[in-house]
């Protein structure tokens, strides 16, 4: 079967198509024939390495979102069948034909659920529902997220909305994303391409999907008792002493650990998201589908943060 994997560190430029044998699905996991799968930023970021030379073991194959049909299930699993859709989490060989994946970390896809909505939802709107959880959000707050344009930033602004936030701001580096992000319901527009730009009123709660010196002035725009949930994998200088003479908090926000640790959340989540999506709250946008030999162009796109929702390869072409 076609795999994409990387033998050396670099740009997008080192994935290439590799031929490998189908997997076996092992204890506990399902092999899912591959319709789609989805290019993530914390996963084109292995690609460069730890920069001091090494990273994940090489050759590695990218891992991420997929969805796709159920063509084995391995010992141990029970409640799935052959033939069923499928939306999860594959560890790695994600860009593939064929991918292995623990059962734990799949879901069943409803009817009235395209596959691209679900491959949207099953990673960035778990991370952008969590992301609003975690910062306690009450109905009427107002949220401000950065980096809104993303796979999950712009879930992120239309699930505060449909759980009841007064006033949303969309944070983006791209004045040229304004309009995307406006047919998405948000209120108001920030560039932080801008240094010197005004970010407006103080809000409740803020989502940093980008770190470093944004991270910084999406707390200096919480007003006092505000939460700044950091889910963006970069981090950022933040002053605790800041945070008490403001009574603000800073949560971090891994999905990991709902799924290690809080199982049931994370059910309940994956129920809601995909109860928004059939009534049309949650609308999963994709900047670009390409085939399989694309890849280095999807991981250029999302490099560059060029996109508007979702980069997504495409299996069947």
């Amino acid at each position: 079967m076609r795999v994409v994997r990387f033998h050396r560190y670099g740009g997008p430029e080192v994935l290439r198509i590799d031929e490998t044998p189908r997997p076996v699905p092992g204890e506990g996991e399902l092999l899912i024939e591959v319709s789609l799968a989805g290019v993530t930023l914390p996963v084109v970021r292995l690609t460069h390495g730890d920069g001091t030379g090494g990273g994940v073991p090489l050759p590695y194959a990218p891992g991420g979102e997929v969805v796709g049909r159920v063509r084995a299930v391995g010992p141990g699993v029970t409640g799935w069948r052959v033939g069923q859709r499928a939306a999860g989490l594959a560890f790695s060989g994600a860009y593939a034909e064929f991918v292995a994946v623990p059962a734990a970390m799949l879901a069943a896809v409803p009817d009235g659920v395209a596959d691209a909505a679900a491959l949207g939802l099953v990673r960035g709107g778990q991370v952008a529902l969590g992301a609003l959880r975690a910062g306690r959000l009450e109905p009427g707050e107002s949220v401000l997220v950065t980096g809104a344009a993303g796979g999950v930033g712009h879930l992120a602004v239309q699930l505060a909305r449909a759980l009841g936030a007064g006033r949303v701001v969309a944070a983006t580096g791209t004045p040229g994303k304004a309009d995307f992000l406006r047919g998405l319901g948000v209120d108001e527009l920030v560039d932080y391409g801008d240094p010197d730009g005004d970010w407006g009123d103080p809000v409740d709660v803020v989502l940093d999907g980008v770190g470093g010196d944004v991270q910084e002035r999406g707390l200096r725009a919480l007003r006092s008792l505000g939460r700044l949930v950091d889910y963006n994998g970069v981090g950022g200088p933040i002053d605790s002493n800041q945070l008490r003479m403001r009574g603000q908090s800073l949560v971090g926000f891994a999905m990991a650990h709902l799924v290690g640790q809080r199982p049931e959340v994370y059910e309940r989540h994956r129920r809601e998201l995909w109860q928004f999506a059939i009534d049309g709250a949650v609308r999963p946008a994709v900047h670009a589908t390409l085939p399989l030999d694309g890849a280095a162009e999807a991981h250029r796109i999302v490099e560059s943060r060029a996109n508007l929702g979702k980069v997504v390869l495409d299996l069947t072409r």
